[in-house]
């Protein structure tokens, strides 16, 4: 083969090898940052299971509050022996992560009161460019911790399927365990939806909770 021919295909491999290892490289910084991102969520969200087990006296065997990997973090128990201490586990993270988000949010909402005035006011940007970087940095860090454990408020679909199973193996001796099928259900078209930011979408819904409370009530 010509050299002439052979030097550019040689150049437009390496360009290409070059390219596939920025873009993996990209992506895998990427990944890096999502899982810092959702740190505080996870742990909130483990510490709930864990609370939770303790809560309702079903032994604790293993904790991970966060790792690299898949899952982020999980809490490993012995088997309830009773539904509604499963139904407890597995649903405690959204009511104390929902609480912690609106909590941080609450907290976002006034401190942005305190120094601007009205959380909802049209002139809110503008106003920001006032404020000092100390009060921009906690009401950065208060958002972070906010969006990350609302984020993570939703049981997995690990939660799900002990709950599913749970309630199929023992709804005909107790009937009243089909009240949670709903609950499963929705964790389940909760989980899907993640895939077109569902959870996102439910941490932003609290932010504005929180700000409208807030700018309601004159905080």
């Amino acid at each position: 083969m010509p050299v002439d021919v052979v030097l550019p295909v040689v150049a437009l491999v390496f360009a290409l090898a070059v390219l596939a290892t920025a873009i993996i490289g990209i992506g895998t910084l990427c990944w890096f940052g999502l899982q810092l991102l959702t740190v505080p969520g996870v742990v909130v969200h483990e510490f709930a299971h864990k609370q939770a087990c303790h809560l309702v006296g079903v032994p604790v065997l293993e904790v991970a509050y966060f790792r690299f990997g898949d899952p982020s973090g999980y809490v490993r128990h012995a088997q309830p022996d009773r539904y509604r201490k499963s139904f407890v586990i597995s649903v405690a993270p959204f009511l104390v992560n929902t609480v912690v988000s609106l909590a941080a949010f609450l907290g976002v909402a006034i401190l942005v009161t305190s120094v601007v005035g009205s959380p909802l006011s049209l002139e809110l940007l503008a106003d920001l460019r006032t404020v000092s970087s100390e009060v921009l940095v906690l009401a950065a860090v208060l958002g972070w911790l906010g969006l990350s454990v609302g984020m993570q408020a939703f049981p997995s679909t690990g939660d799900a399927n002990t709950l599913w199973v749970r309630s199929r193996a023992e709804w005909r001796r107790s009937p009243v365990v089909l009240l949670g099928v709903p609950v499963v259900l929705v964790i389940y078209v909760v989980n899907l939806l993640s895939w077109l930011w569902a959870d996102v979408v439910y941490a932003i819904g609290l932010a504005i909770i929180a700000f409208y409370a807030v700018g309601s009530v004159g905080l």
